[in-house]
């Protein structure tokens, strides 16, 4: 397996698509009991196949991930071949962008010495959606971008 196996939520979420994957091997409802029964390797192979590929749907269609912790803000733009980082870095700990109350200091004091920011673009490995999926792995959360646009407008202008 390439990711990792969908949960127990997801696969029920997942249900009509499943079964969608299923017949397009040609395994029936009732094979499919068989298999879990008798075949219980076979049908954890099923399930991981069916993870990697919902996975992989979904990391394809990735655009920007966002991570934040208590003293950095890691946003990412997943292009083609390269990734592009807008980082900022807080030099003390009284803030923690995680809260509310942090968010909005960052927001009254964006140009303060307080806050280091850095501009990168970084290529891919051989395995973008491997990238991409590591990155989620470690808290990164997809979104649709709006922070990252944000700071981009506020670095180049």
């Amino acid at each position: 397996m390439k990711y990792t196996r969908l949960t127990k939520e997801q696969f029920e979420e997942l249900h009509k698509e499943f079964i969608n994957f299923l017949a397009t091997q040609s395994i029936t409802a009732d094979e499919w009991e068989d298999i879990k029964k008798n075949k219980p390797e076979a049908a954890e192979q099923e399930l991981d196949v069916f993870s990697d590929l919902v996975w992989y749907g979904v990391l394809d269609k990735v655009d920007y991930l966002e991570h934040i912790s208590p003293q950095q803000i890691h946003l990412f733009k997943c292009k083609e071949k390269q990734m592009h980082l807008i980082a900022l870095k807080l030099k003390h700990d009284k803030v923690d962008f995680t809260t509310k109350e942090g968010f909005q200091w960052l927001r009254d004091n964006l140009l303060s010495d307080d806050i280091e920011f850095f501009n990168a673009n970084k290529p891919y490995s051989d395995d973008k959606h491997l990238d991409i999926f590591k990155l989620i792995q470690t808290g990164a959360n997809i979104t649709k971008g709006e922070l990252f646009q944000y700071f981009e407008k506020l670095i180049k202008g």
